[in-house]
């Protein structure tokens, strides 16, 4: 049975809902909608990683007859896209699993660790073909097919092109960076703000591969570019370790993001979206609240956020600690978007000195 508090809750939160004319937001709604958006995630990225494998394949080979460097590391950097993809649906598998005893909270930071993992594979690529691109540089020992280069890079901006329709989530992220322009805090009174705005948090390894995908359009452009002008001034085939100076810079800037906001995650720090000052404000608005003697954010993935509030009553209202923590709950669940709350009260007690005889004696 549940408890009195959730009762409250489910009370409270219903009837806010038919006054608004919205729909209770029962947990097996949110689960549905999970479970819908993550067989969506999944769909995508498995055909984004059927394509990849495909053309990876073709481009190894064209890239190897036509002895263009470009090419060749296009197709190495499709094999990192496709190794991310892997872990991505491995790490969405094993997040949509049940908590066990040794991880009470389920297996959520999996997808962090397959964004991480994804980035550094990058990394770990980007030098490789800064190494060869600085050898050609420096030698120019090396001839270019430019017919069967312009045939590979064009149908490589084509392949693409489909990988960034398929893995784009950039309307999710341009609405939630664009919901508060000059804040990070909700508004009062913005239920439905804040909790669009938890939902409107894309996943991780998604952008990952996102990103992997708008490189390698860049990449394949600039292959392109430069495989029109060795096939028709060969003399310029400098042109080719070019593209991989281009690309590395462009590697950068597009995946420092990625790795600043799973920083975040692994330290759990507070998501960059919510303001605990804020929090702590509208929590000691509630009434018979004393005092909040701790508070705790951070995320277990992207969009899921945890809290852990600790709240003091004010004296003589212990008897009324249903309805602060039921308040205090559908504040940072609905409110604040929290994907999981705990609220901890306790009754007004006077505050003691903390300081033990040993320390009163030393500074005596």
């Amino acid at each position: 049975l549940p408890s009195d508090d959730e009762s409250l809750l489910e009370r409270d939160i219903a009837l806010r809902s038919a006054r608004a004319g919205r729909p209770d937001p029962c947990s097996g709604c949110s689960s549905r909608r999970e479970r819908s958006k993550q067989r969506k995630v999944k769909k995508r990225l498995t055909l984004a990683a059927l394509l990849y494998l495909l053309f990876m394949t073709g481009e190894l080979i064209g890239g190897y007859v036509a002895n263009s460097l470009a090419i060749m590391t296009d197709a190495l950097h499709m094999l990192t896209d496709l190794s991310g993809i892997i872990l991505t649906l491995l790490a969405l598998w094993l997040s949509a699993k049940s908590p066990t005893k040794r991880f009470t909270f389920g297996f959520h930071r999996l997808e962090v660790l397959s964004a991480i993992i994804s980035v550094l594979l990058v990394y770990i690529l980007m030098a490789f073909l800064l190494y060869e691109a600085v050898q050609r540089t420096i030698h120019m020992d090396y001839e270019i097919n430019g017919d069967i280069m312009l045939i590979t890079a064009a149908v490589g901006v084509a392949v693409n092109l489909i990988m960034g329709f398929l893995l784009n989530q950039s309307g999710h992220l341009h609405s939630h960076s664009h919901s508060h322009p000059h804040s990070h805090v909700p508004q009062p009174n913005s239920a439905n703000t804040a909790q669009g705005s938890s939902h409107g948090h894309s996943s991780l390894a998604v952008r990952a591969a996102f990103v992997h995908a708008l490189g390698d359009l860049v990449q394949s452009i600039g292959v392109l570019v430069a495989a029109y002008i060795i096939r028709f001034k060969p003399e310029y085939k400098i042109a080719d370790p070019i593209c991989t100076y281009v690309f590395s810079i462009l590697v950068v800037f597009t995946t420092i993001r990625i790795l600043c906001d799973t920083g975040v995650i692994i330290l759990e720090g507070v998501p960059r979206h919510l303001n605990v000052d804020r929090i702590k404000e509208d929590l000691m608005k509630i009434e018979d609240v004393y005092s909040i003697e701790d508070l705790n954010v951070w995320s277990l993935t992207a969009g899921k956020t945890t809290a852990i509030v600790h709240l003091q009553l004010v004296p003589g209202s212990s008897s009324k600690w249903e309805d602060v923590q039921s308040k205090a709950r559908q504040l940072l669940l609905n409110t604040f978007g929290m994907y999981k709350c705990s609220v901890q009260l306790q009754s007004y007690k006077q505050e003691m000195s903390k300081t033990c005889a040993s320390c009163q004696s030393s500074s005596a």
